[in-house]
């Protein structure tokens, strides 16, 4: 019987050969699975359709007009068909679990119905069980129109819950939890939440809940916040909220000093959605001296303009070069040769924050891993030195061969098994949703 090749792992403290090698073996390196911290499935439907100009000043704002007219169309079923291309996109490019932001809970009209409002989240649970990703589902809170906690607009009514509907949802599905599946709390922000319910939610739910945000995501939203809370939204929510490690900060992209600390102090997450971030115009995190202050992150697709953790990882670097005019700033700190490798300096602040922000242990993450492919041309001849940095920087080839979730193997040569009819499926449904 002919043996496997023998792995190289890849851990945050550098690489863990096999004891004895006979010269000339070919070995297969394996790196930890990639946590997607931040996701809406039913934007990748949209990707790259928002890219005309609608307004002189085109942002954020304007471009969350297209994206409520896609999500005005789905059904749960269309939900099911496009998250599930999805995540078979993620598990190929080498993300093993998501943390799903999910907020499309009721019919378009927005009539309260409890179990359209589960149907919509079974889509996407079913979804992950079915290609294999590990999920954490978070089911948001959605209140207000902004921070004049002015009533949803007719396009965010689907969105909506009160404090009670919303504290059901959660425990129904919570008592589905199991080691491919989590159920955290969600608020969609703090304009979106005001602060009694906010508080109402925060003492309600479990004392282990993930608990996930948007926050400064948008200067204008900063600016209201002072206006109307007179306070910076991230300080806001630390004054006023128990932030430790349970807590996910998505996007945090304007910081003042005092709230870079204040993050980091606190042992909350902050998830950068790079390709998305560019895409909207949002700006750039102030990643070196958030690095400089012990923080922790990890990255997310969000709106799917991108689905690929190297292309999110390189460019953070990236947009940290072009507004510095240097090169290699995400580098650890000491005088350890590993600390000067900006794609292993990426790759430890992913992992290292995985488990917190997923809300699965450690040992169960243990089981999520990468095999890169030997024989991809950019990572020929790679030594332990330079084998990370080279996958992360050095061209668009996706080179992972074989992707393992708990163990079991849900990628094998680059491919999902069920990609060809998933991607069949999914056609149907884009023209559905397409459809006059």
């Amino acid at each position: 019987m002919t043996m496997p090749p023998p792995y190289i792992d890849w851990t945050p403290a550098g690489w863990r050969r096999p004891a004895a090698v006979p010269a000339g073996t070919l070995l297969r390196r394996r790196v930890p699975g990639i946590a997607n911290l931040h996701s809406h499935a039913f934007q990748r439907s949209m990707a790259g359709m928002a890219e005309r100009q609608t307004h002189p000043a085109d942002s954020f704002w304007t471009w969350r007009e297209t994206m409520y007219r896609f999500a005005e169309r789905f059904t749960p079923e269309t939900l099911f068909l496009v998250a599930r291309q999805l995540y078979v996109e993620m598990l190929e490019a080498g993300y093993t679990s998501v943390c799903e932001f999910h907020y499309l809970h009721r019919p378009p009209e927005g009539h309260r119905f409890a179990a359209v409002a589960e149907a919509m989240s079974w889509s996407l649970i079913s979804a992950a069980a079915e290609v294999g990703i590990r999920m954490t589902l978070l089911p948001v809170l959605y209140m207000t129109g902004g921070f004049d906690e002015r009533p949803l607009s007719e396009r965010q009514r689907r969105f909506g819950h009160d404090v009670d509907s919303y504290l059901r949802l959660l425990e129904k599905l919570r008592a589905h939890s199991h080691d491919m599946l989590r159920v955290g709390c969600c608020l969609h922000s703090l304009r979106a939440v005001p602060p009694g319910p906010m508080r109402e939610v925060l003492a309600a739910i479990p004392g282990d809940s993930r608990v996930h945000i948007h926050i400064a995501e948008q200067t204008a939203e900063v600016e209201d916040c002072v206006a109307l809370r007179g306070a910076r939204p991230v300080r806001w929510l630390l004054d006023n909220a128990d932030v430790d490690e349970r807590w996910t900060l998505v996007h945090a992209t304007h910081l003042d000093e005092s709230e870079v600390r204040g993050i980091a102090d606190s042992g909350a997450t902050v998830a950068i959605c790079t390709t998305t971030e560019a895409n909207l115009g949002d700006g750039l995190f102030p990643l070196r001296d958030y690095l400089d202050a012990g923080g922790a992150w990890g990255v997310g697709s969000d709106s799917h303009i991108s689905v690929s953790p190297v292309e999110e990882l390189r460019w953070l670097e990236y947009g940290q070069r072009l507004i510095t005019r240097r090169r290699n700033i995400a580098v650890g700190r000491g005088d350890a040769a590993q600390a000067a490798s900006v794609g292993e300096t990426l790759l430890r602040g992913v992992a290292a924050s995985a488990a917190a922000s997923t809300g699965f242990g450690a040992e169960v993450l243990a089981g999520d891993r990468l095999t890169l492919d030997p024989n991809a041309p950019i990572l020929v001849g790679a030594g332990d030195e330079d084998c990370i940095d080279r996958w992360l920087f050095s061209g668009n080839r996706n080179v992972i061969d074989t992707v393992e979730v708990g163990g079991q193997v849900v990628v094998s040569g680059g491919r999902h098994p069920k990609r060809d009819e998933i991607a069949a499926d999914y056609a149907d449904a884009m023209r559905l949703l397409m459809a006059d």
